[in-house]
């Protein structure tokens, strides 16, 4: 199996090169380099085959959503996991809707930073559980939202299940209803999104759009 080719851009030293070493570590992975500016990423990508792009938010005079619609511009066509200390919820769907394959909260452990990683190489997204919960809580106080129009109440609720992050069983038994029933609501909200994973359907919320025509 072919390594997963990782670069690492963050304007904080330290953190880079310990996390470069860290990383470096796994037999998976294979560090394409590490990078303290927008510049000096776009130049390694530019000349050498990179799989996931690990990318801070706050740059210093740049930011990481500025690096993304950049590295797109210039041919990138890999991806894109976010590691900050923080993000708002604005600034994370923003980071969503350019093309990152998730947020990873820099509080959180190694081992699931590498989770993270093999995740995002695969094709799937991350998203640490309380920037779901940060931009959730924002939907759902939007009174506009188009939920409330295309979604029947019981698969509002499971929806927020999930983004709550509960098992199918769970919320069931939140709900008072069988396990099967939020599996038949979840089905329903996959047709009506037209995702076919959790992860997707996830995406496609967090951005603020269930309209029946976008595909993922």
């Amino acid at each position: 199996m072919n390594p997963i080719r990782l670069l690492l851009l963050d304007d904080h030293i330290l953190f880079r090169e310990g996390l470069s070493r860290l990383l470096a570590s796994e037999p998976d992975f294979e560090m394409a380099g590490n990078c303290g500016t927008s510049a000096e990423a776009l130049e390694a990508l530019a000349r050498t085959p990179v799989d996931v792009v690990l990318l801070d938010f706050d740059l210093g005079e740049d930011h990481g959503s500025q690096f993304i619609g950049s590295a797109r511009r210039a041919g990138y066509q890999g991806k894109f996991l976010m590691i900050t200390a923080g993000m708002t919820a604005t600034e994370s769907s923003i980071a969503l809707q350019l093309g990152a394959s998730g947020v990873f909260l820099k509080h959180n452990s190694p081992g699931t930073l590498a989770k993270a990683i093999r995740l995002v190489a695969a094709g799937e997204m991350w998203l640490d559980q309380k920037v779901i919960q940060l931009m959730a809580d924002g939907i759902h106080q939007r009174e506009d939202s188009n939920f409330r129009a295309l979604l029947t109440d019981r698969e509002q609720r499971v929806l927020r299940g999930i983004f709550e992050g509960l098992t199918n069983k769970e919320i069931a038994a939140q709900l008072g209803v069988s396990e099967g029933a939020v599996k038949a609501t979840l089905q329903q909200l996959f047709q009506k999104t037209h995702v076919r994973t959790r992860s997707q359907l996830v995406r496609i919320a967090l951005e603020g759009s269930l309209a029946t025509t976008r595909r993922v």
